[in-house]
């Protein structure tokens, strides 16, 4: 008898951990994506602002899944799903499949204003860190050559337009950037006096932790020199600055570290999402109807045990994905299978800086040095590749004792947009 197709869309921390699961089990396994790299998405600001290359967050897919006989890795972008003939669809191409796994991530969300996003860029793939990383960079470039006072002032500040993990984190890389790593390159600017500005809608940042660890976090960030703006709400942002609601701040650069919707999924299947355009799935990450059809990760719309969406952070992905796997392998091999996913949060995790950061570990909350050295176990831990963990230790290290960014490369004509 044939083996079952097993169709993966999306080589994420979900789509990745499903696939390696299956490596021994007796199934075809087909990992379809439009990138051939595995990202490490929680370390893509450090790109965006010069620490890291994007090599070192970065894992080719087929270098990752190698040794998985069963396994194909196939470069293509998924343009929709036929149930009835539960086929995927790219382009001309189309993969059979018995059993579906839909794991295709998120992209930013303007929350209707969609014309912001030309204005301030978002973060989700290498190509926008490195197209902020060089606005950033050619930011100090442009100041350094003008003779205009409030045109160089507005080159100087940048504004992050969101106070979630992303945008507490970008803040305090970006402030250090220009306090530490830039403060002796320019003759004829100080890059110590630049501003940052970090605006959030709500009463305060990082939502998701204790209150109290969201208060040190805005502490710390303070004591970088980052400017913090709370219950502020965008209503325009341009190629000027951003306008809030009786207030303009001029800039030159702005950047969306705000909402994100899920990708187009749901209207692939034709089933009902949730206001972030998440599928809404069952107790077991599969479609009502269609028990052979998983959506996880930020495309998945999952309760916790109280009712509440679970968060769209790496760690539900990589548990979502070590369950399905566990799923489809005691299916096809006839054994009773888990009926009800339930993500263990093992906690939450922040760096505001220079050794400094906000954990929440359940009962145990942190803040500071040792909530800083928590946070560089876990993503050096989680990183895939022995190579890349090395590579990001020697970064990290050469960035901790000599105040220096390693990746500061301007390597294309960035003026489109910002030298206006």
């Amino acid at each position: 008898m044939s083996q079952p197709n097993v169709v993966i869309v999306g080589a994420g921390f979900a789509g990745i951990r499903v696939a390696k699961g299956l490596s021994r089990a007796k199934v075809k396994v087909t990992v379809i994506d439009r990138s051939n790299h595995h990202l490490f998405q929680p370390l893509l600001y450090q790109v965006a602002t010069a620490t890291l290359s994007p090599a070192a967050i970065a894992s080719p897919i087929r270098g990752i899944l190698r040794y998985q006989a069963n396994t194909e890795v196939v470069l293509a972008e998924v343009t929709g799903v036929n149930s009835k003939s539960r086929r995927v669809l790219a382009g001309e191409r189309e993969f059979p499949f018995d059993y579906l796994v839909l794991a295709t991530g998120a992209r930013h969300s303007y929350f209707g204003h969609d014309e912001w996003e030309k204005f301030a860029p978002g973060l989700k793939a290498i190509p926008d860190a490195t197209a902020i990383r060089q606005k950033i960079l050619y930011a100090f470039e442009l100041a350094e050559m003008e003779s205009d006072a409030t045109t160089r002032e507005n080159l100087l500040r940048f504004i992050l337009v969101g106070g979630g993990p992303t945008g507490v984190e970008m803040a305090g890389a970006i402030a250090e950037l220009s306090h530490r790593a830039l403060a002796s390159d320019f003759r004829r600017i100080d890059p110590r006096s630049a501003k940052v500005i970090l605006i959030e809608a709500g009463p305060r940042l990082l939502n998701a932790f204790p209150e109290m660890l969201s208060l040190k976090a805005k502490k710390s960030l303070e004591r970088l020199g980052v400017e913090v703006m709370l219950n502020a709400r965008v209503q325009g942002i341009n190629e000027t600055g951003v306008a809030l609601e009786n207030s303009r701040i001029f800039s030159r650069t702005v950047i969306w570290t705000a909402g994100v919707m899920a990708s187009p999924v749901g209207k692939w299947l034709g089933v009902e999402t949730d206001r972030a355009g998440r599928v809404k799935v069952g107790a077991d990450l599969s479609l009502p109807g269609e028990p052979n059809v998983f959506v996880l990760g930020d495309a998945a719309h999952v309760l916790d045990e109280k009712g509440q969406p679970l968060p769209g952070v790496a760690p539900v992905a990589m548990q979502e994905g070590q369950f399905i796997a566990e799923l489809i392998r005691k299916r096809i091999a006839g054994k009773a299978t888990p009926k009800v996913f339930r993500y263990f949060n093992k906690g939450n995790l922040a760096t505001v800086g220079r050794s400094s950061a906000v954990a929440d570990l359940g009962r145990v909350h942190l803040s500071g040095w040792l909530a800083w050295m928590a946070w560089l176990f876990v993503h050096i831990f989680y990183l895939i590749g022995f190579r890349n963990r090395l590579i990001v230790m020697t970064e990290w290290a050469w960035a901790y004792f000599t105040f220096q960014r390693g990746s500061r490369l301007i390597y294309s004509d960035y003026r489109k947009g910002v030298d206006k």
